[in-house]
């Protein structure tokens, strides 16, 4: 029997207590650390913190007002709006009044413990409105005797150590085997002065979105906009949605079909995207949909060469909003090669690209078992039969 069984055994043989986070858990406006000025440098010593994916925004010189975390009194910033948190053991400055700083109340929880709860949650709100005190504080969670909370602290403390060395040297190997990747994929993709040239338009079916903007529903049919087209992939997780009436209108013109390449147009331009499947998805405004009338495998590889992006890049006009406009894109100069040299160097290619970039294979796939499987024993440790009241 494990520390953690005999732990349990002895002190909640019958089950924990479920609470609402909001009665373990103390918080803090952020409004006198918020920075003042934004003139952030690598040569300051002060972090100015988010809590979403960017973290770490800059670094300030202004030493007033810090929060002052340290490894004994660490904090978990939340932000107010996305649910988003971080676990912070150092002194920092916040760049808006968006997030709360949260402390456990000690004689009840530990607050690591609760880092690893929160964790396991996973809630996400697309609703554009404070989130702590009326929502997520009101979330239950288990509540076990605090030996026990120390302990599952400290397995998944080491466990979370040991997933990062791993994860780090498995994104070590990706990068270089990506640069490996992108050396060759130029290598390949790079031909000889007697190569003949056709623009894109006589190699695919160029079409354009509509120029609207719909309206947008919780539920219903994705619509791809530029922020959803990442390399090589559209990101379905994260397309807004339209209903039923919507989509026909946008796929009057035409509906995306399997294997069909999408490129955006504004904004972060040129990126390529390939439409998983046939009737799922209809184009925004600032894409285009090409139907490949040759080896579509090895036209998107053309599209997302060095040579492409050389085109696109004196092509592109504006001056506030760069722009790539649909007679550009139609001009793209596409090697015409023999259907079994481009089919050569699609079957390299799709190697190397299923290797570096394919999450269900290759190095993509062990990093995200590495998550998966720290969920996993995670969820089993922090999974308690609910105690029965005493009337």
């Amino acid at each position: 029997m494990s520390k953690l069984e005999q732990l349990i055994a002895e002190l909640c043989p019958e089950g924990v207590e479920y609470v609402n986070i909001g009665s373990v858990v103390d918080y803090e406006q952020p409004s006198k650390y918020i920075v003042k000025s934004t003139d952030y440098s690598d040569n300051f010593d002060i972090p100015v913190l988010t809590a979403g994916q960017s973290f770490i925004l800059g670094h300030t010189n202004e030493t007033e007002n810090l929060y002052n975390a340290s490894r004994e009194n660490p904090v978990i910033i939340f932000d107010d709006f996305t649910a988003a948190f971080k676990w912070v053991d150092f002194p920092f400055k916040v760049k808006s009044s968006a997030m709360k700083m949260l402390i456990a109340k000690r004689e009840k929880a530990t607050l690591r413990y609760i880092f690893h709860v929160m964790s396991r949650i996973g809630y996400f709100s697309d609703e554009h409105k404070r989130l702590w005190i009326s929502i997520y504080s009101e979330i239950s969670i288990p509540l076990p005797p605090l030996p026990v909370q120390t302990e599952i602290v400290r397995i998944l403390d080491n466990f979370t150590e040991l997933t990062a060395e791993l994860t780090a040297e498995l994104t070590a190997e990706l990068t270089a085997r990506k640069k490996q990747y992108e050396y060759y994929r130029n290598e390949l993709l790079t031909f000889n002065d007697e190569t003949i040239y056709k623009p894109l338009e006589e190699v695919a079916i160029v079409i354009d979105s509509l120029h609207q903007t719909p309206s947008y529903v919780k539920d219903g049919l994705n619509m791809i906009r530029v922020t959803d087209i990442k390399g090589g992939y559209l990101d379905l997780d994260a397309a807004l949605k339209v209903n039923d009436e919507i989509f026909k209108i946008f796929t009057k013109k035409y509906a995306p079909q399997k294997d069909d390449l999408v490129m955006s147009r504004v904004g972060s331009y040129g990126n390529v995207g390939i439409v998983p499947s046939s009737g799922t998805v209809c184009m925004g405004q600032n894409t285009v949909v090409m139907r490949p009338l040759i080896n579509g495998r090895f036209l998107y590889y053309i599209l997302i060469s060095e040579n492409t992006k050389n085109f696109i890049e004196k092509n592109v006009g504006g001056s506030s909003q760069k722009t790539l406009s649909l007679k550009s894109i139609k001009t793209i100069p596409i090697p015409m090669i023999q259907e079994e040299e481009q089919a050569h160097i699609v079957a390299i290619l799709d190697r190397f690209d299923k290797f570096c970039n394919d999450i269900n294979e290759g190095l993509p796939a062990e990093i995200k078992a590495r998550q998966q499987q720290y969920e996993y024993y995670r969820d089993k440790l922090l999974t308690f039969p609910k105690a029965e009241l005493e009337v």
